[in-house]
């Protein structure tokens, strides 16, 4: 946490709090002369020493100073590793506990937002990760050089105060050591890297992703301006590296307040890697989406899919459905797919892995869901199930208005946000009966969850 000092009597007051629980962002909640106190790192059960950083009408911001009664659930937070690093929220407490703080973040949201039958949701134990470290396979590291030294890693939270990485212990091995060999090459090659106190061009962004079936890896390099001193040279260099089959530049600009920008380019190499998932093969472009965490993708995929509960004489409409994972592992199980996805580079993706895959059952429309299911209906498709993976900020009402209209038999909803989904269910729950709820553990360390929502059409 940054320092962010208030201007009141409690400014860098230090004082003694017992910490009663977690906050939806994993840090410490407790009490302070009757005002909640977050204070990051701080575990249940704990009596903590915390420095007052800032103070506003309805809660403070605390700092950790020093524990004084350690939790039993509390672990080692990783070595060499800058605990401010995002990322790494819940790296302090056991697996077990990190598990059970999930469900619970699913059960306190369905309390706050209270839809139908809450109380009685089948709300399962966190599915956990294979693996808790090292199983993100995509890095998306920033850089910066300021007087002759050059960083690569991840903002501090809330900052533009960037934190050098040489480990990340939740970062696959080779995506880790990709990254820092392309500093290195940056450096050695005297390649601009982007100034954004003066504004100069430069890379800006190093992406790094890699398949976990065939390990190839996929370099994106986010750069200021077109045209940079040396950049092919470095392209040539990366693609020496193990595992690369391809560099790209995509290009942004300083007004962006996105990652990336809108052009991409291949330098050198092949179009796409290649991933796998449940016998089935994905092609994926730079820009594509895809799960972080491939290996726990088999249990989310094969879960979500379960609840659906498919038949060989339905239609399945596979809404937000980017790359076409869930409809093209679904193609076999029903007489239909039809995709639905507003990103043109995620349509002509999805279609390419319909091709990879021989599949002769799915269909994929660029669109907004809210306007495509209708004219679906209209035109004599029968929408038999539905299953959705939105993005943090839930539905649109325009689209839940759309599906409580259509009426598909049955649905799944797979969120990564609880306090959206529980919102979500407020307005579905309406028409739909919520079957059960299954979190599965995507993001290990993170506050982060996936969820699993199965809805069936009350009768």
């Amino acid at each position: 946490m940054n320092r962010k000092f208030s201007k009141n009597k409690q400014r860098e007051k230090d004082v003694i709090i017992t910490i009663k629980r977690l906050g939806i962002n994993g840090e410490g909640i407790g009490y302070y002369k009757k005002k909640i106190i977050f204070i990051p790192g701080a575990l249940p059960g704990e009596i903590v020493v915390a420095k007052i950083v800032k103070s506003y009408p309805h809660y403070i911001e605390g700092e950790l100073v020093r524990i004084k009664e350690k939790s039993p659930d509390r672990v080692d937070f990783p070595e060499g590793v800058d605990p401010e690093i995002g990322g790494l929220e819940l790296s302090h407490l056991s697996y077990d506990k990190q598990l059970e703080f999930k469900r619970n973040n699913m059960l306190e949201s369905l309390k706050k937002y209270h839809p139908r039958g809450y109380a009685k949701y089948k709300v399962k134990k966190t599915i956990p990760a294979p693996d808790p470290w090292h199983y993100r396979n995509k890095a998306q590291y920033q850089i910066e050089s300021v007087h002759g030294k050059t960083k690569l890693g991840l903002f501090a939270p809330n900052s533009h105060r960037l934190i050098d990485l040489p480990k990340m212990p939740t970062q696959n091995e080779d995506t880790q050591k990709t990254e820092r060999e392309i500093k290195e090459l940056i450096e050695k090659l005297h390649v601009p890297v982007a100034n954004y106190r003066r504004h100069l061009p430069g890379i800006k962004t190093v992406v790094v992703r890699q398949s976990e079936a065939t390990k190839e890896i996929q370099v994106t390099l986010i750069t200021i301006d077109h045209k940079l001193k040396n950049l092919i040279p470095l392209a040539k260099e990366i693609m020496k590296l193990d595992h690369v089959v391809s560099v790209y530049q995509n290009e942004t600009e300083w007004q962006n307040p996105q990652v990336w920008g809108n052009k991409t380019e291949k330098l050198l190499g092949k179009n796409q890697i290649v991933e796998e998932i449940l016998g089935k093969k994905f092609a994926l472009s730079p820009r594509a989406f895809f799960q972080l965490n491939p290996v726990q993708t088999v249990n989310l995929y094969s879960e979500a899919l379960k609840y659906l509960d498919l038949t060989p004489d339905q239609t399945l409409i596979d809404a937000y459905s980017g790359v076409g994972t869930l409809g093209i592992l679904a193609a076999d199980r029903v007489k239909q797919v039809i995709g639905i996805e507003t990103i043109p580079e995620a349509v002509k993706d999805a279609q390419h892995n319909v091709e990879l895959n021989h599949i002769k059952n799915a269909d994929y429309i660029q669109g907004a869901t809210e306007k495509v299911l209708p004219e679906l209906q209209n035109s004599g498709v029968s929408i038999d199930a539905l299953i959705v993976d939105p993005p943090r900020t839930g539905l649109a009402k325009s689209l839940i208005k759309t599906i409580l209209r259509v009426k598909p038999e049955t649905f799944v909803y797979i969120s990564c946000n609880p306090s959206t989904l529980a919102q979500d269910l407020v307005l579905l729950s309406e028409t739909y009966d919520v079957r059960l709820i299954q979190n599965v553990d995507m993001l290990p360390q993170t506050p982060r969850c996936e969820a699993i929502a199965k809805l069936v059409l009350r009768k």
